[in-house]
């Protein structure tokens, strides 16, 4: 099987299959409650004794090399998915269907390599925009068909490059495309970012909220300080929620409330705090692994029970009074961690979360590295753990430079090839719906492998920061001239008073703008 957990961890884990079913139960690995030592101490000799699943998910069909999908069918080399079809290295998809190296999509079809796109269909190399049709490398546009190399559109039809056409002169400018040809795809992609650099920036990509401070948000409501949040309400520090109300620092939770302090809430939670990977909880508080349960403390793996305390069973009566006096005791003796090399202490009593030394990774092999990157010394000296990567024992037959130009003359051949990455060193293959979809939509064959393809994607996106900036207008361009204004707004002639709170850092030149001046120019 593939895990997320490598070989020299310590703990048993089981295949989906297995985990999921009737044939171990938890409750064996139940202990008694020792109050003479710190619970997060005893917690981990839980967590390393309960058998742990080789990858997050649920009734999912033909995804076994993928993370955190559930509700999906044909997910493949992708994580955080739900309720999709034919997903291929992809990560943060919802609601979508045959789409290939995306990000951050939802409701969308037939794409590839978009990256915050919502009701696309057919369209490829798009970046925040949403319900484009037959379109490609659009920044910034809403509700356009057959549109190419654009920005800040709303509501066209036959534009190439921001200029309008007819349907007989689009066409013929289409002819002239080439998407099928690496060295083609490549100037385009370039042509693409000088493009963003000089479009108009809205300050936050955020549609019909109320009250909230963040970016990627949609219907939110009562928000502060999130990202990637749709349809919620009375929020803080959230982030990848929807459908989601009255909680606080919460990541990757779906149609779930009052919840604290909680990483990968998944799906249908209720009044639970400090836990990581619960499903259908409720009153839940420092578990691991656990679903369709409640009145739960310090349990792993759990699955449809109710009032145990390190996966030991109690009564009701005898739970909430165990319960109270294990609270009492976290504060009287506390976990403590020493803190690199200095003398300063982190001391852990109850109403934390769990001790970066409790987590079943190094700091490397979460996404931890990829929001806030450090060397492998600067992790070493905040003692958090590291951990090398294994050796690849992978070699290429081909390397991408010798590869076809164009996607019309690759050979089916190709699927039984191992192709070296010029970014990282290691190799990938094309498979056999991958050369299918790229066929149809006449794309080039990609020259780096899935990660390093990752990794450009990921770079596209804002950090998940905000600044208190000033709006970018400067009477008739933006502060720096990079965008030329085609109207007057209210301010006049005179700078924009507005203030706001973006992910675009203040040394960033692009042209960002407050709601008022944005809507000005765009609509």
């Amino acid at each position: 099987m593939v895990s997320i957990f490598s070989l020299d961890k310590p703990f048993t884990v089981y295949c989906g299959d297995c985990w999921w079913s009737d044939k171990w139960d938890p409750m064996e690995h139940g202990r008694e409650y020792d109050f003479s030592r710190p619970f997060f101490e005893q917690y981990r000799e839980l967590l390393e004794d309960v058998p742990q699943l080789n990858l997050w998910g649920f009734n999912n069909v033909n995804s076994d090399f993928s993370n955190y999908v559930g509700e999906s069918k044909n997910v493949y080399l992708s994580y955080s998915v739900t309720y999709c079809e034919d997903i291929f290295y992809s990560s943060h998809i919802d609601k979508s269907r045959n789409c290939f190296d995306c990000y951050q999509v939802k409701n969308t079809e037939r794409c590839y390599e978009n990256v915050n796109a919502e009701k696309c269909y057919e369209s490829h190399f798009l970046l925040n925009s949403r319900e484009c049709v037959n379109s490609a490398f659009l920044f910034d546009c809403v509700n356009c068909q057959d549109c190419f190399m654009s920005s800040n559109l709303r509501n066209k039809q036959f534009y190439v490059r921001n200029k309008a056409y007819s349907h007989d002169d689009y066409m013929r400018e289409m002819e002239k495309i080439w998407l099928s040809s690496y060295g083609s795809l490549e100037s385009l992609k370039e042509e693409f970012r000088s493009l963003r650099e000089a479009s108009l920036h809205k300050f936050a990509n955020a549609i019909k909220v109320l009250n909230t401070t963040g970016d990627d948000i949609v219907g939110v409501k009562n928000g502060t300080n999130v990202f990637f949040v749709q349809n919620s309400e009375n929020v803080k520090n959230c982030w990848r929620v929807y459908d989601f109300k009255d909680s606080y620092d919460v990541t990757g939770a779906i149609e779930s409330e009052l919840l604290y302090e909680v990483s990968v809430g998944a799906y249908h939670n209720y009044s639970s705090r400090f836990y990581s990977h619960g499903k259908t909880t409720r009153f839940i508080t420092y578990c691991y692994f656990c679903s369709d349960v409640a009145n739960l403390f310090g349990c792993s793996g759990l699955k449809s029970k109710q009032y145990c305390i390190f996966n030991k069973q109690y009564s009701e009566k005898d739970y909430k009074a165990l319960v109270e006096r294990i609270t009492k005791q976290m504060d009287d003796v506390p976990y403590v961690s020493q803190i690199a090399k200095s003398k300063e202490r982190i001391v852990y009593k109850f109403g934390e979360f769990f001790p970066t030394a409790l987590s079943p990774f190094a700091y490397n092999e979460s996404v931890v590295q990829e929001y806030f990157p450090l060397t492998k010394e600067e992790v070493l000296a905040k003692r958090y753990s590291w951990r090398d990567p294994d050796p690849y024992p992978h070699k290429p037959t081909v390397m991408p430079e010798n590869l076809p130009d164009d996607i019309k003359d690759v050979p089916d051949s190709i699927i039984n090839e191992v192709i070296g990455c010029p970014d990282c060193g290691r190799a990938y293959r094309i498979i056999k719906p991958e050369l299918e979809f790229l066929r149809h939509e006449k794309i080039a064959l990609p020259r780096k492998c899935p990660d390093c393809r990752y990794k450009d994607r990921f770079a596209l996106r804002n950090p998940l920061k905000l600044w208190a900036r000033r709006c970018g207008c400067h009477g008739k361009a933006s502060a720096l001239g990079i965008y030329r204004n085609t109207t007057l707004h209210f301010h006049g002639e005179k700078a924009c008073p507005n203030e706001f709170e973006t992910s675009y850092s203040p040394e960033r030149k692009e042209a960002v703008y407050c709601e008022a001046c944005y809507q000005s120019e765009i609509f």
